[in-house]
């Protein structure tokens, strides 16, 4: 268990760096490369709409690995989705600009965030599962915690790379070759990543399947339709959180509060190191008093701090800052720590990888890709205290929270056999 964890670790950090180094360039540095005849505002805004592609395109990987992975297995799809992705990742790092290639350069940018996307979206669940499948019943949430760990992982390579390429480099350097390094150095960490998965054993659970499903998704949409409608609504504020703090905050800071970039990126990554280290001690809760609890814990804590985290970030102080972002990703890592178990198990194991994967990934466009769209629109049209962010996120959260009050428990119950009495003799 101990190295079938480590892996899925390591290639779900893999994966979200990749996805994440994205996020942060289109943050600081995409808009004006590739979109340079628009406006800041609407340089940032197209360059947070190819932002937006790659989570369109998750639940597209998630149908495809899904298919694979419900068919032919749990591992295929992690190696399969790793490649995609880094592949894509690197080519990134390799595109020529608007200035030397005019518009076809958004429009290959276009294509490769779709291509992240598509590969991220099969990664999530064939590391889940592959975890998930082979943990004992009382420890699911434990072991699948790890896996969960990867996008704090990931988050903070990508972020330290860029913040070390920020210190070190001037504003020109970084904006000519800098911002290109850590989209090359994927294709190193997908080559590490291929080598530790090379070895894993298939899902146990998998091989007992007898009567594997035809066309998985079209039984999901018939049979468990009703089900991803609602982990895609409970899971939009986990995402809705995360790329506010992690990706829209970066350009309102800079941009409108004149707050440095190596500040910004110390604050968030601060936050996304403490989730991380917290992950397993949630996890070791959600085993004992189970997962529904929690995931309601979190929404609600969530709906109460978002306004409170938007005026500590309009304060343009770091410190102030920090606590903003600490108090959202407590509540957030509350949830996430066990979704990674509660989802494959609210499905049956024939459609798990598609079923569970859709309904994660549809919460990532329902949350994540508009999210820094909408923040932006808000921010411009408000104050100095971006309310109507506020607003927008506790909106999500109240909805999240509507969707797990209507999802069923799914902690394993020990069942005590009754002890019958000795016979004479």
């Amino acid at each position: 268990m101990l190295r079938l964890a480590a892996a899925s670790l390591a290639g779900t950090a893999v994966e979200f760096y990749d996805f994440f180094v994205y996020g942060t360039a289109a943050a600081l540095v995409l808009g004006p490369l590739f979109f340079p005849t628009f406006s800041p505002v609407a340089g940032t805004l197209a360059a947070f709409g190819t932002f937006g592609v790659g989570f369109v395109a998750r639940p597209l990987g998630s149908v495809l690995f899904g298919h694979i992975g419900d068919r032919r297995g749990r591992r295929p799809v992690l190696i399969a989705s790793l490649v995609l992705t880094g592949t894509a990742t690197v080519a990134v790092g390799c595109l020529p600009t608007y200035e030397a290639i005019g518009t076809a350069a958004p429009v290959l940018l276009l294509v490769l965030r779709f291509l992240q996307g598509l590969g991220l979206g099969g990664e999530w669940g064939g590391a889940v599962l592959l975890t998930v499948e082979h943990a004992p019943a009382g420890r699911r949430v434990l072991w699948s915690s790890f896996p969960q760990i990867g996008p704090s992982l990931g988050f903070l390579l990508a972020n330290g790379v860029m913040l070390g390429l920020s210190a070190t480099l001037s504003d020109a350097q970084f904006a000519s070759w800098g911002w290109r390094i850590p989209f090359w150095a994927a294709g190193v960490l997908a080559t590490t990543g291929l080598w530790l998965r090379s070895s894993l054993a298939e899902s146990p659970l998998f091989l007992d399947i007898d009567d594997h499903a035809r066309v998985p998704l079209v039984e999901v949409v018939r049979r468990h339709w009703r089900l991803v409608l609602l982990t895609a609504g409970a899971l939009a504020i986990g995402y809705a959180v995360f790329y506010t703090t992690t990706t829209w905050s970066l350009a309102y800071a800079t941009e409108r509060l004149g707050v440095s970039r190596t500040v910004m990126l110390a604050c968030v990554m601060a936050t996304v190191a403490v989730q991380g280290v917290l992950t397993p001690l949630f996890a070791l809760v959600g085993d004992r008093y189970g997962r529904r609890p929690l995931c309601l814990t979190g929404c609600a804590c969530t709906a109460l701090w978002m306004f409170p985290m938007v005026a500590l970030l309009a304060t343009g102080e770091p410190l102030l800052m920090s606590v903003g972002f600490l108090g959202a990703g407590l509540a957030l890592i509350t949830m996430f720590a066990v979704i990674a178990a509660y989802l494959p198990e609210l499905f049956e194991p024939r459609v798990r990888c598609t079923g569970a994967a859709v309904g994660y990934n549809l919460g990532g466009v329902l949350g994540g890709a508009l999210t820094p769209i909408v923040a932006t629109t808000l921010a411009e049209r408000g104050g100095r205290v971006p309310w109507g962010v506020g607003a927008y996120l506790t909106a999500v959260a109240l909805l999240s929270l509507g969707c797990f009050a209507l999802l069923p428990e799914t902690r394993p119950v020990q069942v005590q056999v009754p002890v019958s009495e000795p016979t004479p003799g």
